[in-house]
């Protein structure tokens, strides 16, 4: 669908791309530099929904609207109108290299045997990711290790999304799941949150958002074993806590680990530790830890959950390192 393609401007020497990250969908999220970019397109192509995001910065531009699984068709469209002279705005809400157009578009750039050398300049313009977006909405609940992970099979195998989260879960990472249900799609929540019970209590807490920063927002927090039944579409984010994330008068906050070092009514070092020191766990705490530890590598890798040649590896270095 077309839109102004009669108010197209004269074309440039030389064709632009710049992969656009809108931010959550607020105007007001939007960073300066993706709305310049914008600005200065003569041509925008997206999925409708995010047209519709920005259409107060459309006037006047070649506005190419695009359905939801045509990804390659944008990024092909992108570069037929580059190869034109155009300076071109491919937008995706987020950012465009986190589940966005940047990877679609590059690979189409490289099979069409572009290099940064050629004469179509792409710019990839950084957005705020919906888990950046969702956090906000919740609390502080990523202050610590956290991955991301996509429950959607159309271009993944399943069993190597369900290793990841496996993964993720053993870890202890706090986890954004991307794409967590749709419309064709409902049980790949559910085979996630089994995973989760695998290794994570049931009250690990859980945070549902819809639509950050949209009109029609719902933030929704719960618990691991009530998540397969809470309310979950394409436009919502999950995030799961790991063993410390908390909740308190409706926040969820994962912990950084301050208070296992200081002294939270002071600030000073607890017993042991140093201002500005690895923990006494640490790396080299730890290893020393191992050396006198009379355990084999074998018994030591399945204590601490980590690889023996690893833990070989680590009893094998100088002890000056």
């Amino acid at each position: 669908d077309r839109k102004d393609h009669s108010l197209m401007t004269t074309p440039c020497s030389t064709g632009r791309i710049s992969l656009v990250g809108i931010g959550p969908g607020s105007l007001d999220h939007m960073t300066p530099a993706a709305r310049l970019a914008i600005v200065e397109a003569d041509t925008v192509i997206g999925y409708a929904t995010y047209i519709k995001l920005i259409e107060p910065l459309l006037d006047g531009k070649a506005v190419i609207r695009r359905a939801m699984t045509e990804e390659i068709e944008r990024a092909l469209e992108a570069l037929d109108q580059a190869r034109q002279g155009r300076r071109v705005a491919l937008v995706c809400s987020g950012d465009a290299g986190v589940y966005g157009m940047a990877g679609p578009t590059y690979e189409v750039l490289f099979e069409a045997g572009w290099t940064p050398n050629s004469n179509i300049e792409v710019e990839v313009i950084p957005g705020a990711s919906a888990l950046n977006s969702c956090a906000a909405r919740v609390g502080a609940p990523l202050t610590h290790d956290f991955c991301a992970i996509s429950l959607s099979d159309l271009l993944t195998p399943w069993p190597v999304i369900a290793r990841r989260l496996h993964a993720a879960a053993v870890a202890d990472f706090v986890v954004a799941l991307y794409n967590p249900k749709s419309g064709r799609r409902g049980e790949q929540i559910v085979h996630a949150q089994a995973i989760f019970l695998a290794h994570r209590d049931p009250q690990t807490p859980v945070a549902i958002v819809k639509s950050a920063y949209r009109a029609k927002q719902r933030v929704e927090l719960a618990t691991l074993a009530d998540l397969a039944e809470c309310e979950i579409g394409m436009s919502s984010t999950v995030l799961i806590g790991n063993s410390h994330t908390f909740v308190r008068d409706g926040l969820m906050v994962t912990p950084r680990g301050y208070a296992d070092k200081y002294d939270v009514t002071s600030g000073e070092p607890r017993e042991g530790e140093r201002r500005g020191r690895s923990l006494s766990t640490g790396l080299v705490g730890w290893r020393a830890a191992l050396r006198e530890d009379t355990a084999t590598p074998e018994v030591l890798a399945a204590r601490f959950g980590l690889p023996e040649a690893y833990l070989r590896y680590v009893l094998s270095e100088p002890t000056s390192v």
